[in-house]
């Protein structure tokens, strides 16, 4: 778990830092709400997917909880806004991703579009208790319109990284 631990706070610290360079321009005509924790696609997530698919509920939130304490304090300020979004989008996301993952017909990519809703979600909530109005829930449409093709993204890549690890998995299940 400290493998995968270490390997989604790097995703997600590079990913932040990058897409926050990348849409500066946007979160300029757009306000700075949609500016304050970056559009991002979640690669972070595919690790969460990857051991809730693997090693199970368990381990899988514990690592969600690790990864965000962790850039929360080394990226974005612990119990900064930011850290709210995060935490209350990811534990959202996660409880989504558990609930259709358990419903037979929903693949892994579902899941994760079901996650990157619930992150959404989660986002707006946040946002709306901090800043005091509701008039923030107009980014909504915005957030899932960037949302859905990332989970749709971050699900495939999961699959596939899962078809490929699964035989390593199964493999220490037995050592």
């Amino acid at each position: 778990m400290a493998v995968m631990l270490a390997v989604s706070v790097v995703l997600n610290i590079v990913e932040r830092t990058t897409m926050q360079a990348l849409t500066q321009p946007i979160a300029v005509l757009l306000g700075p709400v949609v500016g304050a924790g970056g559009i991002r696609i979640g690669l972070a997530n595919v690790v969460v997917m990857l051991m809730l698919y693997t090693y199970g509920t368990k381990d899988s939130f514990v690592l969600l909880l690790l990864r965000i304490m962790i850039v929360g304090q080394l990226a974005i300020g612990l119990f900064s806004v930011p850290f709210w979004t995060s935490l209350v989008g990811g534990i959202l996301a996660f409880f989504l991703m558990l609930i259709f993952k358990a419903l037979k017909g929903f693949s892994i990519i579902s899941v994760s579009i079901m996650g990157a809703v619930g992150h959404v979600i989660g986002q707006i909530i946040v946002a709306i208790i901090f800043f005091e109005t509701i008039g923030i829930i107009a980014y909504m449409p915005f957030m899932l319109l960037i949302a859905i093709p990332a989970g749709i993204f971050t699900g495939r890549l999961a699959a596939v990284l899962l078809k490929t690890l699964q035989p390593i998995v199964e493999q220490q299940s037995y050592t």
